[in-house]
C-alpha cells in the first residue's frame, strides 16, 4: 500500500489511544493541584471582627436599626454600606457637594462630615424615608414635573435639602431659595429647574 506523501506517522508516545510518560505526569500535576486549590477557592472567608467596633442603633426613616461598627465611621458610609441605603451619594466626600445630605431631626446635615455613632437617638430621614408608599412627597414630584434634575446624581441631596428649606421658610424669593440651596451643586446646571420646583412645593405644603 502506498502512502500519500504528506502522511507522517505518529510515534508510540505520541498516539492518541496509548497513554505518554509526560502526559500522565502531567495529569497527575493538574489532579494534585486541583485538590489543594478547589477547597481554597471553596471555602467561604471568616469575617473579621473589628476590635475598635461599638454597639449603637440609629434611628432611620422610622425604623430602628442596631448596628456594631468602628466609631469613626461617617454616617454616609454607615447608611451606604452597612445598612443598604444607598440614595445619599458620596460625591466630594468633604462636604462640599451635597449630594450626600440627609435630615437629622429635621435639619440638613451632610452625611459624610459626621460620624454614625453621634446620631444615636435622633431621627434620622434619607430620601428612602421621603415618600409615603407609592405617594411621593411633594418636594419629589415637584422636581419631577419641573425636571429637577438630568443625571440624578445630586438630586437625593438636593430633594432633603429642599424639604428642610420648606419647613425653614427660606422660599420667599428666587434669590433666597438659591441661596439657601447653594450648598447642594448640580453639575448638570439644573438650576432654573429645581428653583421652580421648590417654590411649587412651597406652595403645596402651605396650602
Amino acid at each position: 500500500m502506498t502512502l500519500p506523501p504528506c502522511y507522517v506517522p505518529l510515534d508510540d508516545e505520541d498516539s492518541p489511544f496509548e497513554p505518554t510518560r509526560r502526559g500522565f505526569l502531567i495529569g497527575s500535576a493538574v489532579v494534585t493541584a486541583s485538590a489543594f486549590v478547589t477547597p481554597l477557592l471553596s471555602e467561604e472567608p471568616k469575617p473579621v471582627k473589628d476590635e475598635n467596633a461599638v454597639k449603637f442603633a440609629l434611628d432611620i426613616n422610622g425604623k430602628i436599626r442596631e448596628l456594631e461598627l468602628d466609631p469613626r465611621t461617617t454616617l454616609l458610609d454607615a447608611l451606604r454600606e452597612h445598612l443598604d441605603l444607598t440614595g445619599a451619594k458620596k460625591g466630594c466626600d468633604q462636604g462640599a457637594c451635597g449630594a450626600c445630605t440627609v435630615l437629622v431631626d429635621g435639619r440638613r446635615v451632610n452625611s459624610c462630615l459626621t460620624l454614625a455613632v453621634m446620631h444615636s437617638g435622633k431621627k434620622i430621614v434619607t430620601i428612602e424615608g421621603l415618600s409615603n408608599g407609592n405617594a411621593l412627597h411633594p418636594v419629589q414630584a415637584a422636581f419631577i414635573k419641573h425636571d429637577g434634575f438630568q443625571c440624578g446624581y445630586c438630586t437625593p441631596g438636593q430633594i432633603c435639602s429642599a424639604v428642610a428649606l420648606i419647613r425653614e421658610g427660606h422660599t420667599k424669593s428666587d434669590d433666597e431659595i438659591r441661596e439657601w440651596m447653594s450648598g447642594n451643586i448640580c453639575r448638570c446646571g439644573a438650576y432654573v429647574n429645581i428653583v421652580e420646583a421648590v417654590k411649587e412645593a412651597a406652595n403645596a405644603r402651605l396650602s
